[in-house]
């Protein structure tokens, strides 16, 4: 056993008062909420990679943080000190969820066999703490992007062996994730876009990718797994031109590919960010699709132009995010994970734990805003009188499918119909949000 967070007390709730730095302020889980408990609300999870994987390096600066179980020698050896650590985490800090790429928990071996042995080796281990800590897995997923095989995609790569290995990986991520109860399955595309149209057959590439999401999906049913597959929108990072670039983007592709019904989109904040568009778009696009199945809660920063996964720190970034999900009944299956990462100068065993403690207490601040908000009904209301004349004469008329364009031509002229512009009251609105916050 790891002895590097035995320093760390199990984080419980204290209050607004307290001043422990050790201590949920509002995340209480088992204070109720909109009927339901924080913890079955939020239904929060740590991530393996960022949390126990990732060594601190950005494009301009290498490893920063040092790990016992990050020193040269015996790779199994480390990963399961690793996975130590890992469930010692999990217990104090008390998200019910965890999260893992395959190559976060265990390392390649000389070929796939190898491979695939450590990983499954790592697989029992993890069963026995899952089953002796109460823990749960919130999803599994191949990592296909990091190595250099996959320099040029993975299920879009130009060489069919490529795919081939990435099929294999995700078969037994996903037999993996079954075994060990996950709700979940995501497909996380890296490098699922291109770089270039000069070496690029787009045609092939998301037939390809077609392909893949369909030998995902046979298989769930093959195999009886009852989780959702999630596919996770994921825009300039590291390609410039993503298939996967945002939640529109994708639904789009799964509709094409006649799988709307089968998969479901993971949408992280970040992402959002990198696509141009906010976090509560992203989301309220997808409810109002019907396609949300769990988010990764984290965030970006406007002014630099990569993914730096900060933890969320400001109800005010997540309000109308939340207040979506929550309008629409939540995250079902799905959960908030915390796909973020301490700063690379935190380099101290404390800072992961300060990290998931303030990220905690802002996602469980900000769902008291939104059940105030949800049960005032204002920002309802107001939308449902903007839209009221929709389901009045005219409206009814227009949606009618014996009316053409020729009637509505004439309907014009003959009710000289002359439209006034309605205010928007954008500024009373902002001002409304506020109150809560």
């Amino acid at each position: 056993m790891t002895e590097y967070f035995s320093k760390i007390p199990e984080i419980k709730f204290e209050g607004e008062e307290s001043t422990n730095p050790f201590a949920f302020k509002f995340y209480d889980e088992s204070k109720k909420v909109l009927g339901k408990s924080m913890k079955e609300h939020l239904r929060f999870a740590t991530c393996y990679w960022h949390t126990f994987t990732w060594p601190g390096l950005d494009p301009f600066g290498g490893q920063t943080f040092d790990r016992p179980w990050m020193q040269a020698g015996d790779e199994m050896k480390m990963a399961k000190m690793k996975l130590d650590a890992a469930f010692d985490f999990f217990t104090k800090i008390k998200t019910p969820f965890f999260c893992f790429h395959d190559r976060d928990i265990s390392p390649e071996g000389s070929n796939y066999a190898e491979t695939q042995k450590n990983f499954f080796h790592i697989i029992d281990l993890m069963e026995q703490k899952i089953n002796d800590s109460g823990m749960k897995l919130l999803w599994g997923t191949a990592n296909a992007f990091s190595h250099k095989r996959y320099m040029s995609g993975a299920s879009t790569n130009p060489d069919p062996e490529v795919f081939a290995y990435k099929a294999a990986q995700v078969k037994d991520c996903m037999d993996a994730t079954m075994r060990l109860g996950g709700q979940n399955y995501v497909l996380w595309g890296g490098r699922e876009g291109y770089e270039t149209i000069l070496n690029t057959d787009m045609t092939k590439e998301t037939a390809n990718l077609q392909r893949f999401l369909e030998l995902v999906v046979n298989y769930k049913h093959k195999i009886g797994f009852k989780g959702q597959i999630l596919l996770e929108p994921k825009p300039h990072e590291p390609t410039k031109h993503q298939y996967d670039f945002d939640s529109a983007t994708c639904l789009a592709f799964l509709r094409k590919a006649g799988l709307e019904n089968e998969i479901k989109l993971n949408v992280e904040v970040n992402h959002a960010t990198l696509s141009g568009h906010n976090f509560e778009h992203e989301i309220a696009y997808a409810t109002s699709n019907s396609a949300l199945g769990s988010i990764d809660i984290n965030r970006g920063d406007t002014l630099i132009g990569w993914d730096t996964d900060q933890f969320p720190n400001n109800p005010a970034d997540l309000i109308m995010s939340f207040y979506f999900i929550f309008k629409n009944g939540g995250l079902g299956q799905g959960g908030m994970n915390f796909d973020a990462k301490i700063r690379r100068q935190s380099i101290d065993a404390e800072d992961l734990f300060h990290a998931h403690i303030g990220g905690m207490d802002v996602c469980a601040k900000t769902l008291i805003a939104v059940e105030k908000l949800l049960n005032d009904n204002v920002i309802p209301k107001f939308i449902e009188d903007r839209y009221e004349d929709w389901n009045k004469n005219l409206g009814q008329f227009i949606h009618n499918k014996d009316t053409g364009l020729d009637d509505i031509n004439k309907k014009v002229i003959d009710d000289n119909i002359e439209p006034e512009p309605r205010s928007g009251r954008q500024e009373y609105l902002e001002n409304i949000l506020n109150k809560y916050l």
